[in-house]
């Protein structure tokens, strides 16, 4: 099936209406149905936004077989939960995955969920330790079996839900081919990262990613404040085209620049604004992207 079937399908089997689906995404009904009937294709980061809202992967979404795998169905899984009762501050170490996907949830439940298409030993090779200290949760994930980091890079995907009513600051360290938070509300999160692609959807608060690789990071939309920590790298930063930042670097070397619909322009900061992007480390460039809606 093509893209625009596969689109349609999940988004059914969802029981969400383009409506919904648009709503979910910030784009219009329009642009949902071009990509349903074939008259377009999304851009990058609302493709990957698709494969995080519907739990299917892209080679799926891609997929030309008859046949597509439901949401959220996996072959092998493992799930820790643990009830949290009051507001604690949240320091996760997660090693090695393929996929790191992080989102707020309503409840009081913290919940930690990884899966697998190809570890059969998956429940066996991975432990998922929780140690509740005072005012602080701690999260490790830890192999066993010799199963190393680069395995758990190819062969698992993380989700993580942690409880929006009881966020205090949360400190998270994964490498992972593509790291996503969703749907946060707190004081901070730190993402100590090895990764070349992040996705950050109705984050509210102050972002901090610590990470040495050049990265995309998309940013939909800004809503508070995004500090890019590197050293001898360049990233690129992409927020809605609309919206109002204050812009600064700092440290040794450092540079910003712009593009404005794909293309280089001048400063598009604002200052005094309420949001603000922030480069700090040695020798690094960060180039802020205003895409088109």
């Amino acid at each position: 099936m093509t893209f625009a079937e596969n689109l349609k399908n999940v988004r059914k089997q969802a029981g969400m209406s383009q409506e919904q689906l648009a709503e979910r995404l910030g784009v219009s009904r329009q642009a949902v149905t071009k990509w349903e009937t074939e008259a377009g294709i999304p851009d990058v980061e609302n493709i990957i936004a698709i494969s995080s809202l519907f739990d299917v992967s892209l080679d799926a979404l891609f997929s030309r077989e008859k046949g597509l795998q439901k949401p959220t169905e996996y072959l092998f899984e493992s799930i820790t939960e643990y009830d949290i009762d009051e507001p604690k501050r949240f320091d996760m170490k997660f090693g090695g995955a393929k996929r790191f996907v992080l989102a707020g949830c309503e409840g009081e439940k913290l919940r930690v969920r990884l899966v697998s298409n190809t570890l059969s030993t998956l429940q066996n090779d991975f432990k998922v330790k929780i140690d509740d200290i005072r005012k602080r949760i701690d999260v490790d994930v830890n192999r066993r079996n010799g199963v190393s980091e680069a395995m758990a890079k190819e062969e698992i995907s993380i989700f993580v839900q942690v409880p929006s009513p009881y966020l205090g600051k949360i400190e998270c360290a994964v490498h992972a081919q593509s790291v996503e938070v969703y749907a946060l509300e707190c004081e901070s999160v730190e993402l100590d990262v090895k990764t070349p692609h992040i996705t950050l959807r109705d984050v509210c608060g102050t972002v901090e990613i610590n990470c040495n690789l050049d990265m995309e990071v998309f940013c939909q939309p800004l809503q508070g404040e995004v500090d890019i920590n590197q050293v001898s790298a360049t990233s690129r930063l992409h927020i809605p085209a609309d919206t109002a930042f204050t812009a600064v670097a700092k440290g040794i070397g450092t540079s910003l620049s712009y593009e404005k619909g794909g293309q280089p322009t001048g400063p598009l900061d604002t200052p005094d604004a309420e949001n603000i992007i922030e480069l700090n480390g040695i020798r690094s460039e960060l180039v802020i992207c205003a895409d088109r809606s």
